[in-house]
């Protein structure tokens, strides 16, 4: 299979690509991205964020995921190279989330950067924290409930309420963090509580807590999300070697509910 040639971008260039997708100023979105997908961009995650940024404005928000999920019980299989044996240590000597420190684990260059980025503002939650810049930085990142990752009052809950949008680059629905939003709210059978643990600080002490959640499942997103498009002929845009998906969160999360309470067991 013959490769696609790679494509090369400068920032003025990605703006106005970003732009023709439908990014505009004012916007609140988040983002995950693939950066390599795009193409050779020069500057790399720098210039993508700088192009954002510059696009949505001051009135605009740019969100990623800034997820620490190594810092979860090893049991759960975050920890697959590490033998059975070395639980125990793991748990009694991970390093306590610190959101100024903690490195967002397999989130990609661009959100790790972001997490760094001058005015930027990280959740609390020592696993499934969110990295925002922009004018509702704080309030989407304040008061992240250690049980209630993805439901009322979460970071997604509070983009839904702020009109957001979501923008896919170079990822698929399988990474469309907001079908968790629709999870939490859809009624079906197989909903149920489960408990995580992770390492935090606590009085200034690291402890390793439990605490409850709901469990999520992705498994059917890249079906629901097919499916969306299909449904609301939604446009896929292609930026280089990426497909660019750019998507009305509170529309998107009311259908994926929907469909969730007819298609999950």
């Amino acid at each position: 299979m013959e490769q696609e040639p790679r494509v090369i971008f400068t920032r003025d260039e990605l703006i106005s690509q970003f732009k023709s997708c439908g990014v505009k100023e004012g916007q609140h979105l988040l983002v995950h991205t693939s950066l390599s997908k795009l193409g050779f961009v020069v500057g790399g995650a720098e210039t993508l964020i700088r192009a954002l940024l510059e696009i949505v404005g001051p009135e605009g928000t740019i969100m990623m995921p800034s997820q620490t999920w190594k810092n979860l019980d090893p049991a759960t299989g975050v920890h697959w190279e590490a033998p059975a044996e070395w639980w125990p240590v793991i748990r009694e000597h991970w390093p306590a989330y610190d959101k100024e420190v903690t490195p967002a684990i397999g989130m990609g260059v661009a959100a790790e950067m972001l997490r760094k980025w001058p005015g930027a503002q990280r959740s609390d939650h020592p696993a499934r924290s969110v990295a925002a810049v922009g004018k509702y930085a704080s309030y989407l990142t304040e008061n992240h409930d250690l049980s209630n990752i993805f439901g009322e009052g979460s970071p997604l809950d509070k983009l839904y309420r702020l009109n957001g949008s979501v923008l896919l680059v170079g990822v698929g629905h399988d990474k469309n963090t907001s079908l968790h939003l629709a999870e939490t709210r859809a009624s079906f059978p197989g909903k149920q509580t489960v408990n995580e643990s992770s390492a935090v600080m606590v009085d200034g002490k690291r402890e390793w807590i439990t605490y409850p959640t709901q469990a999520v499942d992705d498994s059917d997103f890249v079906q629901l999300g097919t499916a969306y498009e299909e449904e609301m002929k939604l446009t896929v845009h292609r930026i280089g070697n990426a497909e660019v998906r750019l998507l009305e969160q509170r529309p998107l999360v009311d259908w994926a509910t929907a469909w969730m309470e007819r298609h999950r067991a």
